[in-house]
């Protein structure tokens, strides 16, 4: 369905953080974004300010336009500003571009029109090519763009199962008798510059509207991981440079609470990490030097484990030219609880097995067990509510949690490493079916 609301688009101010609202913009990447050329005004040079007025968790920021991204020529309908924020926005999740447009599709746009400085929104239907840009036939001349619009998103209309996509942006507005409001006219219309068009005159558009330009399954499997703490503690993934799963990926990394990068320095994955275990500050060196693998383990220090578990993501493992004492350091930070997601740039690469051997599966094992507990204690409970608890029936009133403790036993036997693991998150999935019968994941 169409969001209701949505990061990816922006109010636009000029002359800094308390100027002018004066136009509307897309985000299509968490350093880049659209507008028209106009909004920017003459000097491409303009400082933007650009809000997130649908989300107000994300602060406002800068931007620019890039290098390349001046794409104005008067007389041609080509009106377009890309822009390079000043600091980027992974938070924010950027718009879905569709480079395909027909006739008669029903869109709809959001802007800031004098007096609607929270947006409003107008609907319509894609008429005919107007030159480089294409005609937006309301349904009524109130319903026409007007100032404010410039730079706004034109997106599909949102039905069941076809989510919301941009397909252009609004560049202008035309009335048969150059009124300064559309309904002050005999006719009027609104202009858009397709998404496909764009894509012609930037680079970066036609990367980003590609249909490899991202991984969109990828990121909600890795949304619903980072989500859900009863999803598995490790994760394993492989991740191509340069892919569109590449790119989701890194509009993700935020979510991370520590993020670690192959090579990179040990001794600041161990900082970074003792800040979210609760210790006290006499304790730092004990932890420390236990992290780096110098001294032994504290004494209790599964009790020193964050009340809420803490994500670290290793970036790129294969890329760590010894990944051998980078995972003993993370096998340490699992007996505080530590939940890991470990990137591969490459399948079967460095320290692939020993990240297998060492990490993935010892989790899976303790969090199948885990389950089976929690699942046993589930059924326990039910039949005391169900008041069927008596001498004759305490063997039988955990019966699916016996069953799972018995395929939890004879997943130890298998040999196979492979199959092992494939059996391993067949049973964790069948204990989270089971569990949320009972309503507790």
């Amino acid at each position: 369905m169409g969001e209701l609301r949505a990061d990816w688009r922006l109010r636009l101010r000029r002359g800094g953080a308390e100027g002018p609202i004066c136009g509307a913009g897309v985000l299509i990447d968490q350093h880049t974004a659209l507008t028209c050329a106009h909004v920017v005004g003459e000097d491409p040079s303009t400082v933007m300010w650009l809000e997130f007025a649908e989300n107000d968790r994300l602060r406002p920021v800068a931007a620019r336009v890039m290098p390349g991204g001046w794409l104005r020529e008067s007389g041609s309908g080509q009106d377009v500003a890309v822009l390079h924020l000043e600091s980027p926005r992974p938070q924010a999740r950027p718009a879905p571009l569709e480079t395909e447009l027909w006739g008669g599709m029903e869109v709809y746009t959001a802007g800031y029109a004098e007096g609607f400085d929270e947006g409003m929104n107008l609907w319509g239907r894609i008429g005919g090519a107007s030159g480089e840009r294409v005609q937006l036939d309301a349904v009524t001349k109130s319903e026409v763009v007007r100032a404010g619009f410039s730079g706004a998103a034109v997106c599909t209309r949102p039905r069941e199962g076809s989510p919301t996509r941009v397909v252009g942006i609004v560049v202008s507005w035309r009335g048969d008798l150059s009124r300064p409001l559309p309904e002050d006219n005999r006719v009027a219309f609104s202009y858009l510059l397709p998404i496909d068009r764009i894509a012609e005159l930037s680079p970066v558009v036609k990367e980003l509207s590609s249909p490899h330009a991202w991984d969109h399954a990828f990121e909600e499997r890795l949304i619903q991981w980072f989500e859900d703490p009863d999803e598995d503690p490790v994760k394993i993934t492989v991740v191509a440079p340069d892919s569109g799963k590449d790119r989701s990926l890194r509009h993700l990394l935020h979510r991370a609470h520590v993020v670690h990068r192959g090579g990179g320095s040990r001794p600041d994955l161990a900082d970074h990490a003792l800040d979210h275990i609760d210790r006290t500050a006499g304790e730092y060196l004990a932890y420390w030097d236990w992290l780096r693998g110098t001294k032994p383990q504290p004494e209790r220090v599964a009790d020193r484990a964050p009340a809420h578990p803490v994500t670290v993501l290793v970036d790129g493992l294969d890329e760590e030219p010894q990944p051998g004492p980078l995972i003993e350091l993370l096998a340490r930070l699992r007996v505080l609880n530590f939940r890991l997601l470990l990137v591969f740039r490459h399948e079967g690469g460095t320290g692939w097995s020993a990240a297998r051997d060492e990490l993935l599966r010892p989790a899976l094992l303790g969090h199948a067990d885990t389950l089976i507990g929690l699942l046993e204690r589930a059924e326990f409970g039910a039949a005391v509510r169900r008041d069927v608890i008596d001498s004759a029936s305490l063997g039988s009133v955990t019966e699916t949690a016996d069953l799972r403790r018995a395929e939890r036993r004879r997943i130890d036997g298998v040999k196979d490493p492979h199959q092992q693991l494939t059996r391993l998150r067949k049973l964790l999935r069948t204990l989270r079916a089971d569990l949320s019968r009972h309503g507790e994941l």
